[in-house]
């Protein structure tokens, strides 16, 4: 296709599905990078990183769990994302692999498309969002 002369719909819509397809393959290589760890054991600086952004890491740990379990039944990513600009760590929901803020360095990947929990949880979504956090490599987290 003679991309000069294409229709404009034509080329955006090839775009957004390059968008979509890279974006799904990088987080699902951070997503399954995530899991292989207790979900406990967390570098002392990354506890410290967690608590000056969010307060504690309960309260981050409850953020992160409550926007999963918000989107059982539906779909998209849940992000825990450095912001360089700030230098901050911030929890973002991202739908069709298209939404998340420019210029973040996703570190940390919920996956809550129905692919990746209905076959094991059925409609139990939330206890696929218990059983990942309990799996996480923090140490992985910690060194991306």
């Amino acid at each position: 296709m003679p991309l000069g002369s294409a229709p404009g719909f034509q080329l955006n819509g090839l775009k957004r599905e390059e968008l979509i397809a890279t974006n799904s393959m990088l987080l699902h290589e951070l997503y399954f990078a995530s899991l292989g760890g207790d979900g406990q054991a967390m570098e002392p600086a990354w506890a410290l990183a967690l608590a000056s952004n969010f307060g504690s890491v309960e309260r981050w740990r409850e953020e992160f769990v409550a926007m999963g379990k918000a989107l059982g039944g539906g779909s998209g990513w849940v992000l825990l994302v450095f912001q360089p600009r700030e230098g901050t760590l911030v929890n973002q929901w991202s739908a069709d692999h298209t939404h998340a803020v420019a210029g973040g360095v996703p570190i940390l990947a919920l996956d809550m498309y129905e692919h990746a929990y209905h076959m094991d949880y059925g409609a139990a979504a939330g206890a696929y969002v218990d059983a990942f956090m309990a799996n996480i490599d923090w140490a992985g987290v910690y060194a991306r």
